[in-house]
């Protein structure tokens, strides 16, 4: 993943668009430099978009290489009936929803990092979190160092999935409501609906933090996130 990190640094200085069709066409041909291409064009929206999406977002970064090994297996069924952008969130968000679910599967048997636990040597007890030595603060936390966007993205993980998925992909990614339908397999209306509700319950926790007025828009915040906000 770390030669996509560069060529996609690359073309953002330069400013090169793949076209789509040539793209697909490369890549069902088996083209390593195509597959480069598309890690550098879509990689950074993606891991953003699954790390909103994940109960935690320190899991993005694998989930992410889960999706381009499966983009990179399934692409000869791409058959172009959507746009390759919309193909590839419809896959992320997939993976994502599998992970939620693994994650919530699991977490009844895991235990907290401040539980008490029996040493097998003597019997006694100890915490685990005293045995960590590694203080440093994890890649989420310097991508969020502003407090707005901590506060920003802390209500996004609050509001329901539902709502959430819509509002990231509407505000922070950009997609038009008709894109959103086609990746959420739903009808325009539930888009609509869904961002209203979204909009509203993201602003309504802003409130309650401070992190806007009584009267001012979540909206026009762009959730003020961008998309270069969770970075790795």
């Amino acid at each position: 993943m770390q030669a996509g990190t560069v060529v996609g640094n690359l073309a953002s200085a330069i400013g090169i668009r793949t076209d789509d069709a040539a793209l697909v066409a490369n890549l069902k041909a088996g083209s390593e430099e195509a597959f480069a291409v598309l890690i550098a064009q879509y990689h950074q929206p993606l891991y953003s978009l699954i790390a909103r999406s994940l109960n935690d977002p320190v899991d993005a970064a694998d989930i992410t290489q889960e999706v381009f090994i499966k983009v990179f297996r399934s692409i000869r069924g791409f058959n172009g009936e959507s746009s390759l952008r919309t193909w590839l969130y419809r896959i992320a968000l997939h993976e994502a929803s599998n992970q939620r679910r693994w994650w919530s599967r699991h977490k009844k048997q895991e235990i907290t990092i401040d539980s008490l636990s029996e040493s097998d040597d003597d019997c006694s007890t100890f915490c685990l979190s005293s045995t960590l030595c590694d203080d440093r603060d994890s890649p989420f936390d310097y991508a969020a160092q502003a407090e707005v966007r901590v506060r920003v993205e802390s209500a996004l993980q609050q509001l329901p999935e539902a709502f959430r998925t819509v509002v990231v992909l509407r505000e922070i990614e950009g997609f038009a409501y008709e894109e959103i339908a086609e990746i959420l397999n739903v009808n325009l209306g539930t888009v609509k609906s869904r961002l209203t509700r979204g909009r509203s319950a993201l602003r309504a926790l802003l409130v309650a933090t401070g992190s806007i007025a009584s009267n001012g828009s979540a909206s026009s915040l762009k959730v003020r996130t961008s998309k270069e906000t969770v970075t790795r």
